[in-house]
């Protein structure tokens, strides 16, 4: 009786004109008198708005323990005698339910909980990534997308998923398990920084595979497209990816198994334990994935870890705990479409992903936030045995492997045949190891100046250690890095929203960059009923700069031709020390809600600028660039890159811009189906390449019949490798009762890239160098899969990928995996949160 004397108290002081201050503090103390918890906050909508006579549920162990409705500025306060872990439902008219995270509160919390809802036809996310503050996606002039539950249900890896990005192209050399990289607006693969759990889960410089990456535990992926050095140092240079592991939410300890099965022998199993004890919310995960493919010689398998840990000490301050480890082999057939064999290689990664932080609401304006995270990678290498037939290529007698005699097609209709070289003796097996080890701490310290004006401050260091065991060649490096951030975030009238920040980055291999980066967010018609019914423009601009990656200063042409007498030619050609490459990029957009925001537009035009980006110099070119040495010492210096597997050696000495159109639409059709497509158009084109620069030392291009080719980077004037400049999806997902579908299409044009088999025919020549224009095939990927409950406690499911069985989605000379079907089961012990109201569910 009392705490309803209280709320309708509440209600008469504010509707009085008293201020807010006076009021909290008059609840405050009658809530401690009773001990009460006070759970408040602000109800609005994606763009801001408050949002009035929203019901705010409190739920505590599946059972509403308090509500409250949204008052005219969007506020609500619900006053509680019990402690423990609670959650809100809230629901308004013409906005999708929403359920929040759990928390815990304690008697006399005081607990914060802002709630932003999503338009009921359309999803509106909440993101992190672009701002480093929990801020929704129509608030920031950055692009950014989210992968939620849905999207990753059924899939085993992120590589399918992040195809339904726009402005993203994905490249897996080969089949299920093989190297996948990204490429974000044109950038380069290795420039997108990728976190898990908020630490730098990358190779040193930024590199990684997403081939290995399994969805084990994984909740939500957030892409980001565009530099945010500013935010996360160097690697994010032309996007970040940022992927979260699921909380433990019950009340009540649930287990859930998932167990498929599919052709090409594969098989998955999965099994996940989560609940929450008190302060305590846990989640443990375990995966086993296995394939043969459809290769000679290219099993898979992947094991993967995760688990999620977290403690609320009180109301306002949370320890957590994370980790993702996975380990896995993969075989490494190699370019199978040059030489019909397959290479008897195996890849091995252990990869150890740990965070560790602590979260305190210091003051109801002040949020401070410390993480440690240590990341360990190792990757494995071994070549067993020379596949083949051994031949003499050249007039010296010097030997390799070939393989048959094949003719090789590229999707721009030319073609060559012959024998391309594989392997080369030795002594076997052969085999190479990279370790990247890093230990970051963080700090991030937000301040609420005003409800319209939030400072942030953050500190960042990190130690970096890398090496190559095994080498006599490259000893172990260290680096020493520290960022130095600050930004603002605010809004006026809840119309323009902007973000202004910076970052200074001393990083022991590069010195000293600086980095700024700005955003805005405008409503020129604010969201409302009828057929144009919202309009935002957006603009973004920002500098960005990557770490050079292990191999590349292990590789650095610099170094090599130091550390060979090759002085004479560093002068010639202006080579420099391995440096940081550098990009900035300006991006102006519009998004229109249409039909009372039942569809979404939007459309974003991106310039972006890419300088001293990294180049590679093939081993073969030794003899033009160490003329002073003899051919014995030419030979000698040959063999020993060949047994470190350096067949490329790295200088600063790219540029080239990428600009381009990205354009989506989504639409709710009633509230089972949902819509979403996207289109992007990229115009990528090389300004500068050593290629060009150096024909007098290095000798003339390569020609096809007479056109000039690019073997290991593409000429001046032409298109950077494998980023067509078309690409695009639709995606569909119908959810209602015991049922759900999912169908999505992946689809890119014809892009650049090269055979690179520079003297690598039968005669040690360039006869089976292809023109660079057009060499990879388009291609259209289309997935479909399902589920269906068939108990509360068993669910069927079904997934079938690349129904095209287009073998050409992988680069030219790869092949990738045909039409793969999988079919399980979904095991599930103890229950879902229970329903507060009828459409609690989403």
């Amino acid at each position: 009786m009392l705490l309803c004397l209280l709320h309708r108290f509440e209600h008469v002081i504010f509707g009085r004109g008293i201020s807010r201050l006076f009021a909290s503090i008059l609840i405050l103390f009658s809530a401690a008198v009773v001990e009460a918890a006070s759970i408040r906050g602000v109800v609005t909508d994606a763009s801001g708005a408050r949002v009035t006579g929203a019901a705010v549920q409190l739920i505590m162990n599946g059972s509403v323990v308090g509500s409250a409705v949204s008052g005219a500025d969007g506020s609500f306060q619900i006053l509680t005698g019990h402690k423990g872990r609670f959650y809100l439902v809230v629901s308004a008219a013409k906005f999708r339910q929403m359920e929040t995270p759990g928390f815990y509160a304690g008697q006399l919390d005081s607990i914060e909980r802002s709630i932003v809802l999503e338009p009921e036809w359309v999803h509106e996310s909440i993101v992190v990534t672009a701002t480093g503050t929990p801020t929704p996606q129509r608030q920031t002039g950055a692009a950014t997308s989210v992968i939620g539950p849905q999207e990753l249900e059924l899939s085993t890896d992120l590589a399918s998923a992040l195809r339904q990005m726009p402005g993203t192209s994905v490249v897996q050399a080969g089949q299920r398990g093989s190297q996948t990289s990204l490429f974000v607006r044109g950038g380069d693969s290795d420039s997108n920084l990728v976190m898990v759990n908020g630490i730098n889960a990358g190779d040193l410089g930024g590199r990684f595979d997403f081939g290995p990456l399994t969805t084990t535990g994984m909740e939500r992926s957030e892409v980001y497209r565009g530099p945010n050095s500013s935010l996360y140092g160097a690697d994010a240079e032309s996007g970040v990816v940022n992927v979260a592991t699921q909380h433990g939410t019950t009340d009540f300890p649930s287990l859930i198994f998932h167990g498929d099965w599919g052709n090409f022998q594969s098989s998955h199993e999965d099994l996940t334990a989560a609940g929450t004890f008190g302060k305590l919310d846990y989640l443990g995960a375990y995966s086993w994935m296995q394939t043969d493919n459809d290769l000679p010689r290219d099993p898979y398998h992947a094991g993967t870890v995760a688990a999620n840990v977290g403690l609320a000490l009180t109301g306002s301050t949370q320890l957590r705990g994370t980790l993702l480890y996975g380990v896995d082999a993969t075989g490494v057939p190699g370019t199978w479409e040059f030489h019909q064999i397959a290479d008897n290689a195996t890849e091995k990664d252990q990869d150890l992903y740990i965070s560790g932080s602590i979260d305190n609401q210091t003051t109801p304006d002040f949020h401070n936030m410390v993480r440690y995270g240590a990341t360990r990678k190792r990757e494995q290498f071994n070549l067993w045995e020379a596949s083949g037939t051994l031949q003499t290529y050249d007039m010296f007698g010097d030997q390799a492997y070939f393989g048959n005699n094949v003719t090789i097609t590229g999707a721009n209709g030319y073609s060559a045949t012959g024998q391309a070289m594989l392997d080369f003796p030795g002594d076997y097996p052969q085999g190479h190891q990279l370790v990247s080890n890093r230990d970051a701490l963080i700090y991030q310290g937000n301040y609420t100046v005003t409800p319209h004006l939030m400072a942030q401050i953050g500190f960042q260091f990190e130690n970096e250690r890398g090496s190559e065991p095994g080498s006599l060649y490259y000893p172990p490096v260290e680096r020493t890095n520290y960022d130095y951030r600050a930004a603002v975030h605010g809004d006026f009238k809840s119309r323009l929203f902007y973000t202004l920040g910076g970052d200074l980055e001393h990083y022991s291999l590069f010195g000293v960059q600086t980095t700024p980066r700005a955003g805005v967010s405008f409503y020129a018609l604010k969201p409302r009923r009828g057929i144009f019914s919202g309009t935002r423009v957006l603009f973004n601009f920002g500098d960005a700069v990557r770490e050079p990656s292990l191999t590349d200063e292990f590789y650095s042409l610099y170094k090599f031709l130091s550390l060979n007498g090759g002085q004479d030619t560093i002068a010639q050609m202006h080579i420099s020390p391995i440096q940081a490459p550098t990009a900035r990029t300006y991006e102006g957009g519009v998004e229109q809600s249409l039909a009372s925001e039942h569809l979404i537009f939007k459309a974003s035009f991106f310039h972006n600028q890419f300088g001293r980006q990294i180049e590679y110099v093939g081993w073969n070119l030794i003899p033009a660039l160490l003329p002073n040495l003899s051919q014995e010492q030419q030979k000698a210096l040959e063999q020993q890159l060949q047994n470190d597997f350096a067949y490329e050696l790295t200088l600063n000495t790219e540029a080239f811009r990428a600009m381009g159109v990205e354009t989506t639409m989504e639409s709710g059709i009633g509230r089972y189906l949902f819509l979403r497509g996207g289109y992007t158009y990229l115009d990528a084109v090389i300004q500068r390449s050593y290629t060009n620069d150096d024909v007098d030392l290095l000798g003339p291009v390569p020609t096809y019949n007479g056109i000039p080719v690019g073997t290991y980077s593409p000429l001046v004037g032409a298109r950077p490798f494998r980023r067509p400049p078309h690409t695009g999806f639709i995606s569909a997902s119908y959810s209602r009762s015991r049922v759900t579908l999912l169908f999505n299409t992946a689809f890119a044009s014809r892009a650049d890239d090269s055979t690179f088999l520079g003297g690598e025919d039968q005669t040690g020549g360039n006869s089976l160098l292809l023109p660079n224009r057009n060499l990879d095939h388009g291609f259209a990927k289309v997935d479909l899969g399902g589920s269906v409950r068939l108990r509360d406690w068993v669910s069927a499911y079904a997934q079938a990928e690349n129904l095209t069985n287009n073998q050409h989605i992988a680069p030219i000379g790869f092949v990738s995996l045909p039409t793969s079907v999988r079919v399980g089961l979904k095991l599930q012990w103890g229950r879902e949160k229970p329903n507060v109201t009828p459409s609690a569910r989403r």
